[in-house]
């Protein structure tokens, strides 16, 4: 048997080699994200079309001066990206002219593109107007988590949408999320748990909206093939464990915050890529900020960036984060 005990240490010593660096690695690049960047990281700017200067953007700290922001994070997104936006300027285009009072921006975040997806936004921009669309370019491939965190603080909404850009999502489903916030900020007064001068500003009271796909669990699963339903489920469990329950389906990239509790939401997140709304349902409790979950329209849209290899990577991330949070490394600010 003595070669039996010989083998499980050959196995066994490598096995606790590669844990006890992932363990390592994990707590490094917890420490390394300790302190949030916020808005120390490089100010993003655009150009005037007008006078050609560059024109610093606004921050989610800066009153707002719209009633709604898109956020649109776009990596490689040339193809899909012409007729989402063509779908949501036209919807918002016809909500402005029946509402006076209703005025919106799309900021799409070209998240480090190597194709034509920031020509694309050109041409939007030069059609709609620098008022109505701008581009915050990140230079390099930095994660849709970091893309939307960087469009969120610096947008100027009272109401914040983000939206995937292939448009999955019915761009008129923002008004469920957008009643559902009003009703729970109408709660929130009549309870007394704002101050009675902040009823007249919806953006004044921390809320999050987070559209949903869970009504359509059983028809996917009846779709899906039975290894894709195993690992979905397993990361749910993952998810479970690591935010807590409350919100079904976290992964939905149709999510509306109103301006304070975007402000305090994306001065805290620290992850930058897959599982940032798993973050944010964690944040959302320790916050205190309410959380809605809403039915959605969704539609399967071909050339996602989502695969199985990126199941190691989502795994990774909730592993940091519980790392982050747990040896209290990561910090939240109220």
């Amino acid at each position: 048997m003595d070669w039996l005990w010989t083998l499980v240490e050959l196995l066994l010593i490598p096995a606790l080699v590669l844990l006890l660096g992932f363990i390592v690695s994990l707590l490094f690049e917890a420490f390394r994200r300790r302190s949030t960047s916020s808005l120390h990281d490089g100010h993003p700017s655009f150009e005037d079309p007008k006078s050609k200067k560059k024109v610093p953007f606004p921050t989610i700290f800066d009153p707002a001066e719209k009633y709604i922001s898109l956020i649109i994070p776009a990596f490689n997104e040339e193809q899909r990206l012409p007729s989402a936006l063509d779908e949501t300027l036209i919807y918002l285009q016809q909500r402005a002219a029946n509402d006076k009072a209703f005025s919106y921006e799309v900021v799409l975040v070209d998240d480090g593109s190597t194709d034509g997806t920031i020509m694309v936004a050109s041409d939007f921009i030069e059609n709609y107007s620098i008022d109505n669309v701008r581009v915050i370019p990140l230079g390099r491939n930095q994660g849709k988590g970091e893309a939307i965190r960087k469009g969120m603080l610096h947008s100027r909404g009272e109401l914040l949408l983000m939206l995937d850009a292939d448009g999955a999502t019915k761009v008129n489903d923002l008004e469920k999320l957008e009643s559902q916030i009003r009703a729970q900020a109408e709660k929130e007064i009549q309870s007394a748990a704002v101050p009675s001068d902040s009823s007249s500003r919806i953006s004044d009271i921390p809320i999050a909206a987070f559209g949903s796909r869970a009504h359509l669990e059983e028809k996917a699963l009846a779709s899906r093939k039975w290894y894709r339903n195993f690992l979905m489920k397993g990361f749910h469990i993952v998810v479970l464990l690591s935010a807590g329950s409350g919100i079904r389906d976290t992964q939905c990239g149709f999510k509306m915050f109103t301006r304070a509790a975007a402000r305090k939401l994306f001065t805290n997140v620290r992850l930058k890529r897959w599982c940032f709304d798993v973050e944010l349902v964690y944040l959302c409790k320790h916050l205190s900020i309410p959380m809605i979950e809403i039915s959605v329209t969704w539609s399967e849209i071909p050339g996602s960036k989502v695969s199985l290899r990126s199941i190691p990577h989502m795994l990774g991330e909730l592993c940091l984060m519980s790392v982050g949070y747990r040896t209290r490394l990561w910090s939240i600010r109220a």
